[in-house]
């Protein structure tokens, strides 16, 4: 068997763990650790348990899980969010590409099914190595909370 060594999540591990919506805690905080930025409509934050480095979730405030479900102001809200994610991205690292997505529901891939959330995955070239490949082991470079630091120094440098 291999081993990888991840000394950081045994505080995850450890921890007592919430139950609840992520989404709906995370809007309900001043100011979340891994928010980067909130609107009446929208919360932006980093999933920490990214697909690659950057991986951002932006999702409604209301709790919903069908886009019929979206107003009109909320759809705006939302995709102008993901413009402003996608900036923040580019701008702090710099990807050559993106991914995004939405997943409706457990079949199409959904971890969270009961709140309404769009990926943003930033992308290089060569960023699926032989690791992913050959061993099933995705490597994140930089820790969550240097990059939460890093867009939210960008973010408010363009409010």
């Amino acid at each position: 068997m291999d081993k990888l060594w991840a000394p950081w999540r045994v505080k995850y591990i450890r921890s007592k763990k919430q139950k609840g919506c992520v989404f709906c805690k995370a809007s309900r905080k001043q100011a979340g650790d891994y928010v980067i930025f909130r609107t009446p409509h929208v919360i932006a934050m980093l999933n920490i348990f990214p697909y690659n480095n950057g991986h951002m979730l932006v999702s409604p405030v209301r709790h919903l899980s069908k886009l019929e479900q979206l107003t009109q102001e909320e759809v705006l809200g939302l995709f102008n969010a993901v413009k402003r994610a996608k900036k923040l991205l580019e701008k702090v690292l710099k990807p050559q590409g993106f991914n995004l997505g939405i997943n409706l529901s457990r079949s199409a891939g959904a971890g969270i099914t009961g709140h309404l959330h769009i990926h943003i995955v930033p992308r290089w070239v060569g960023d699926t190595n032989f690791m992913p490949s050959l061993a099933g082991t995705k490597i994140i470079s930089q820790s969550l909370d240097e990059l939460a630091k890093l867009l939210k120094n960008a973010q408010a440098k363009t409010a």
